[in-house]
């Protein structure tokens, strides 16, 4: 609630100053929308970033970073109330902007392949979801080395895929390397441990 407030008050400043079509007053909506969707006010969340979506795509076109940053963002608010027919295009859409503005490899890849795939776990298409999850993996492994813990992110979560599908020797080594991962990066008592 604190930060809400601070960041209303932040888009206050930048629309007067700025005016309301300026790319900070863009970031500010989605900010405020992130918080506002971790308070559960969804309906002013995605109002917010509709908002914010639409001024970026005015500045800098539909295939821009910043237009897929706030596609993931407003598909992963549809998804998390259920609205997983509307969620996938956007996501879908944000990840082909990351593929031709960064390349295949890289881990912004990463992180829109691992958001569809977990749209469509959701959705019960895991033979779908796999390969995404896999391809996710091999990037942030290249990109990040193996024992980092975004890897051992894509490790619980394709482990997860795996459990669901009763691949339970599949998933359990991965459980494994990925509590490994996490313990040297944070200590045994960490909450990601």
């Amino acid at each position: 609630s604190e930060a809400e407030a601070l960041l209303r008050r932040a888009r206050s400043i930048d629309e007067a100053s700025l005016g309301a079509g300026h790319p900070t007053v863009a970031t500010d909506l989605n900010n405020l929308a992130q918080v506002l969707s971790d308070l559960h006010q969804l309906a002013e969340a995605e109002q917010l970033m509709g908002r914010s979506l639409a001024i970026n795509q005015a500045l800098f076109g539909a295939t821009h970073p910043k237009v897929a940053s706030v596609l993931s963002n407003l598909a992963q608010l549809l998804q998390d109330t259920g609205r997983f027919a509307e969620a996938e295009p956007l996501m879908h859409q944000a990840l082909e902007i990351a593929e031709a503005t960064f390349g295949p490899l890289h881990p912004r890849v990463a992180i829109a392949l691992n958001n569809l795939a977990q749209l469509l776990q959701a959705t019960g298409r895991l033979e779908e979801a796999e390969p995404l999850m896999r391809r996710a993996l091999a990037i942030d492994e290249a990109s990040f080395g193996a024992e980092h813990p975004t890897v051992a992110t894509d490790l619980s979560n394709l482990a997860g895929l795996l459990r669901e599908t009763d691949r339970l020797s599949e998933a359990e080594p991965l459980m494994r390397r990925a509590l490994e991962i996490n313990e040297a990066a944070f200590g045994e008592n960490h909450p990601a441990v």
